[in-house]
């Protein structure tokens, strides 16, 4: 079957020397190397006002382009700094334009970072709401506290991490895989 799967990354933070950016961004590198085409959606990067329901897509600043990128991806890996026991506004504001146009039957995995010990609520939150627009999120998840310690010059120099970003990355390209070879076989009755 001739197909590259498009994995993209949703990086759910403002801050300049993100570390959630920076797993992302390992995330994706691992994808590649997995044999899949890489597209990063750095929110902190991005124009998007706050979602409101009643405006026009096509005047709320990157929404629509940002949703495209999303229906286009045949796999998707989002990532948000925990925030009071949760993910981050940034995030939030994001998922709130998304639903099941962007996610249905698209396999998701997750990425939560914490500067400090706190990442269980922040992944069960991203995993309901993953699954309530029908994304199919994958078994591995990554949850990093203390995150300061895993990163240095913008690089993440922790070999277990590493392999966890790596596996997660995996994980959502053979998901994609298995997708697109369900949607090509013909399905029998039984």
């Amino acid at each position: 079957m001739e197909f590259t799967p498009l994995v993209a990354g949703v990086t759910g933070s403002q801050r300049a020397t993100s570390y959630t950016r920076r797993a992302i961004t390992h995330t994706l590198a691992a994808a590649e190397r997995a044999g899949a085409d890489t597209d990063h959606i750095d929110l902190g990067s991005t124009d998007l006002p706050l979602y409101d329901p009643d405006r026009d897509l096509a005047e709320a600043g990157d929404a629509e382009a940002l949703l495209e990128r999303v229906r286009a991806a045949d796999a998707v890996v989002v990532g948000s700094p925990n925030y009071h026991g949760s993910y981050s506004s940034t995030f939030r504001n994001f998922h709130d334009y998304c639903g099941f146009d962007e996610y249905a039957d698209t396999p998701v995995g997750l990425v939560v970072v914490a500067g400090g010990g706190t990442i269980a609520s922040p992944l069960d939150h991203m995993r309901v709401t993953m699954r309530g627009v029908h994304a199919d999120v994958v078994a591995e998840q990554v949850g990093i506290r203390n995150a300061s310690r895993f990163f240095e010059d913008d690089r993440l120099v922790d070999d277990d991490l590493a392999e966890r970003l790596d596996d997660l990355a995996g994980a959502v390209v053979d998901a994609a895989y298995r997708w697109a070879l369900a949607e090509r076989e013909p399905r029998t009755q039984a």
